[in-house]
């Protein structure tokens, strides 16, 4: 077992890109999750894996409450949370090295088995405990998956997984790697991610004057990634992030997510149905100057049948 595992992973954000506070955290939480409209994105099964945003909570809470309305927690064992890597550079994925991640309604328990056995398939590096706790896009999961998960605290582990800037190999690699875990109905897959990073600010202000103003062209640029992530286009995804070069930052966590569903949909006798909705967008402002800036949420839900 690797040193520092017997290590806790702080919940470096709390206090400022979500509350610290346990009651108000728990109220906000509260408040996103019953907001969400009666059988939005109901697809007449349980989520199997979820596409939620990472932003300071003010921002996207409300978004991510959607996919997270979609879980049922009696299914759920294991709970893997795929973010991508904001802070270091890593070709290919990492482990936390850690056995407790806490947030402030209560700490998650990392399952070390799992992480041991990914890591002993010489595909995963250890993450330090600073990049770790630096990374935003596992953490603002974290007291989500604590909210929805309640009724089965300290019945239920964790596994998080930062996701490097991948090559289309290797995002068919952990997708293999990945997908026996996907197959098995007790484990939920949460892929972190933002869409549209819009303004000066991101190096990033494409505008095609012919789609509206600056916010309804960051959406329909959005909902073409979106529509073949639906159709679980993987190659079409690939090819669209090449051709437009939306900011997605969870590309690469979204992508390895499609190759897992290849690979069960290429195996023998694995006929069961596999669909894939978004069910809310939302952006952090409406741009109507290139002088404005935005980032963009998107909410999906896998099921199985």
């Amino acid at each position: 077992m690797n040193s520092n595992s017997n290590k806790y992973r702080e919940a470096s954000h709390a206090g400022s890109w979500y509350s610290s506070n346990k009651n108000t955290l728990d109220g906000q939480l509260t408040g996103w999750l019953s907001n969400v409209t009666n059988g939005a994105g109901d697809m007449g099964s349980n989520a199997r894996a979820i596409i939620a945003p990472h932003a300071g909570f003010s921002y996207s809470g409300p978004t991510a409450a959607y996919a997270y309305k979609q879980i049922d927690p009696s299914m759920v064992n294991k709970v893997f949370i795929l973010g991508p890597s904001h802070h270091v550079h890593l070709k290919g994925c990492a482990l936390t090295a850690t056995s407790i991640c806490h947030t402030p309604l209560y700490d998650l328990i990392v399952d070390r088995p799992i992480t041991e056995k990914l890591h002993a398939t010489g595909c995963f590096d250890w993450m330090t405990q600073q990049t770790d706790e630096d990374e935003h896009s596992i953490e603002m999961h974290l007291p989500y998956v604590a909210k929805v998960m309640q009724q089965k605290r300290d019945k239920y582990t964790v596994v998080p997984v930062l996701v490097g800037n991948l090559s289309k190999a290797s995002e068919r690699l952990y997708g293999e790697l990945f997908a026996p875990y996907l197959a098995d109905p007790s484990n939920l897959f949460v892929i972190s991610s933002d869409f549209c990073h819009w303004g000066k600010r991101f190096s990033y202000s494409d505008y095609e004057e012919s789609n509206g103003t600056i916010a309804e062209h960051i959406e329909k640029l959005d909902r073409m990634g979106m529509e073949l992530i639906e159709r679980l286009d993987t190659l079409g995804f690939h090819n669209y992030l090449r051709d437009h070069r939306n900011t997605i930052c969870g590309r690469h966590p979204i992508s390895v997510l499609l190759n897992m569903i290849d690979v069960l949909k290429s195996e023998s006798g694995y006929g069961k149905p596999i669909g894939f909705k978004f069910i809310h967008y939302a952006q952090s402002n409406a741009c109507r100057s290139k002088n404005d800036s935005s980032v963009s949420y998107a909410s999906g839900v896998l099921t199985i049948s």
